[in-house]
């Protein structure tokens, strides 16, 4: 799949995000939420899928409350390895602001049996506008879906909804009080303070 958008519209030159490349499908399929403080602050929900990450920006983010349905706008696919990046997106770069890897884990497609064929039905199911997966993150777990909204009033045709399936892992909690990161287990002040948020490039000019 072809990272031309995500590409364009950074400068790999004065950001840390990685360039990256399509990768080929592992034993497991990965997810990430990036908590982001950009413009305004979201959530960037990642799907691996067709060697890259499928990426829509959550507003509000997620939710383990079945009651609630949670906007989440699709944007351009990211490499496979921004799943990891945890740092600051310097002023004048597109998204500029700090990013937090809020949770992550691998999934897998409901009624999938392994990562070739859950990665066959999230193509799919991006294409019919209709996903269903279990997640097995930190703060994530059980069964979540997502729907294309056939009545997209930005008429961009790129607004979906993210839920909450009902299992054992649903709760009546706000699951975004838990604030830290699931690999560095920081504060969004803590990245933003931290030593490498001024970063330099090392290409040789």
């Amino acid at each position: 799949m072809s990272l031309a958008t995500y590409k364009k519209k950074r400068k790999f030159d004065s950001t840390p995000e990685p360039a990256g490349k399509p990768t080929k499908v592992g034993k497991q399929l990965h997810f990430v939420v990036q908590k982001h403080e950009a413009t305004r602050l979201h959530y960037d929900f990642r799907l691996e899928a067709e060697g890259v990450l499928k990426s829509w920006a959550v507003p509000k983010g997620p939710s383990i409350n079945t009651e609630d349905k949670r906007l989440a706008m699709m944007v351009e696919d990211h490499p496979f390895d921004y799943r990891t990046f945890e740092g600051i997106i310097p002023e004048g770069n597109y998204g500029a602001g700090t990013v937090m890897v809020w949770d992550e884990g691998n999934y897998i497609a409901l009624g999938a049996h392994d990562a070739k064929e859950s990665d066959k039905l999230i193509r799919a199911g991006i294409k019919k506008g209709e996903l269903k997966f279990v997640l097995n993150g930190s703060k994530l777990k059980g069964g979540f879906a997502m729907v294309k909204l056939k009545n997209d009033k930005t008429g961009k045709g790129n607004s979906w909804l993210l839920f909450k399936e009902r299992d054992e892992y649903a709760k009546k909690i706000v699951i975004t009080k838990k604030d830290k990161s699931a690999v560095s287990g920081r504060s969004m002040q803590q990245i933003e303070n931290a030593k490498d948020k001024v970063w330099k490039s090392n290409k040789k000019k």
